[in-house]
């Protein structure tokens, strides 16, 4: 927390109350309901969640990379799903900031900060995954605008978002076929259908949906920067922040876990004892602290690069890929710590196993993160010092 202002620690000190006083009560039953947070979602909107990454003035609350990781994992401690719901929507916004033609920052990011507009981006399809230069949907000039068609899936907001950060081809006979790509920013209308919600292991309550593109129309203006070709490119740097967010994610259910873990083995008792007490169990509780030590600090140095304005797609890989990582491994051990107990329902400590491996397969999976750093350290010629 040395790291923040006074106003972020105040900001990240009102999530932390939030969370305590009304997600966490709830979150068991709401998440095996697969409920909706919609009063949840409401409560961050007044408290400006959804504009932390919006500067004036368009916004008023713009916090550091350090402090949005800090609120991130926050949220994710009382309830993953609450992350999840405005993850999406800060890339969006950075996509609009950094890329965003006068009129776009304009129409969009006002209301983006107030949270009267959330945003979701669109990469994946059915049959791509991860291979993003071989997306199959397309955006063909049509007189003044573009008649869309495809389909997108695994998109998190998609019912309920007002703008989508489309990543699509204009260009499809382009090579390399990167070049052909850009984003559209559209809004739901005709031609745009959004399937039922997908069914998940894990990360309830907030939909994740299929989106299918049939002869949607979209105007003229709606390319990011207003320039076609750019789209790969641009959405790469948007996720640099995602991927941030992704492994804040990470350290939120991480921690919940070896919160719960540390309360119940000084309250349980086997042999006369706390069964902290007993090595094995102690061991445990040791190497989740110290694995989520290292998660957090990996992750704070991406953030910190961030805001400095410096590269940080290797770093932000990394800290995506140690933090996921390390998420899964500290939420096994919180149902070993736990012994039955941590397979029942009643415990949130089956939760976070379910919830845990989102975050090695979402926002590009740690197979790709290791892609990104490996051809990093050969293009940067190793670590730096």
């Amino acid at each position: 927390m040395t790291r923040l202002s006074e106003e972020e620690q105040s900001i990240v000190a009102l999530v932390r109350d939030f969370v305590d006083r009304e997600v966490r009560p709830a979150v068991n039953e709401m998440e095996h309901a697969n409920a909706y947070p919609g009063e949840f979602i409401e409560a961050m909107r007044r408290m400006g969640v959804f504009g932390l990454a919006i500067p004036g003035p368009y916004g008023e609350a713009a916090v550091s990379t350090s402090c949005y990781v800090h609120v991130t994992e926050e949220l994710a401690r009382g309830w993953m799903s609450l992350a999840g719901a405005m993850g999406g929507h800060t890339v969006v916004s950075k996509l609009i900031l950094e890329f965003g033609t006068a009129e776009q920052k304009e129409r969009y990011l006002p209301k983006m900060a107030t949270g009267e507009i959330r945003a979701t981006m669109a990469l994946t399809e059915p049959g791509g995954g991860s291979d993003l230069q071989a997306m199959k949907t397309v955006a063909r000039r049509e007189g003044a605008g573009y008649a869309v068609d495809g389909a997108k899936t695994w998109i998190t907001n998609a019912r309920r978002s007002r703008l989508i950060a489309l990543l699509c081809k204009t260009d499809p006979a382009a090579e390399p076929a990167h070049r052909g790509m850009s984003i559209l920013l559209v809004e739901h209308g005709p031609g745009l259908t959004v399937s039922r919600d997908l069914p998940k292991l894990g990360y309830k309550g907030v939909e994740s949906c299929e989106l299918f593109f049939e002869d949607f129309r979209a105007p003229g203006d709606a390319v990011l920067g207003g320039v076609e070709g750019e789209g790969f490119a641009q959405m790469m740097k948007g996720l640099e922040i995602g991927r941030i967010q992704v492994a804040s994610r990470a350290l939120g259910v991480g921690r919940a876990a070896l919160e719960d873990s540390l309360r119940y083995a000084q309250e349980r008792e086997s042999f006369g004892r706390p069964i902290w007490q007993h090595q094995s169990v102690g061991n445990y509780l040791a190497d989740m602290a110290t694995k989520l030590t290292a998660a957090r600090q990996l992750v704070l140095f991406a953030a910190e690069r961030h805001d400095a304005g410096l590269r940080c797609d290797m770093e932000a890989g990394m800290a995506k890929l140690f933090a996921s990582e390390t998420a899964m491994e500290i939420a096994l051990d919180a149902v070993r710590v736990h012994g039955g107990y941590g397979y029942s329902t009643e415990f949130d400590v089956e939760r976070y196993f379910r919830d845990a491996p989102l975050m090695i397969v979402g926002e590009g999976t740690n197979e790709i993160q290791r892609n990104v750093i490996v051809r990093q350290l050969v293009s940067r010629g190793g670590l730096p010092l």
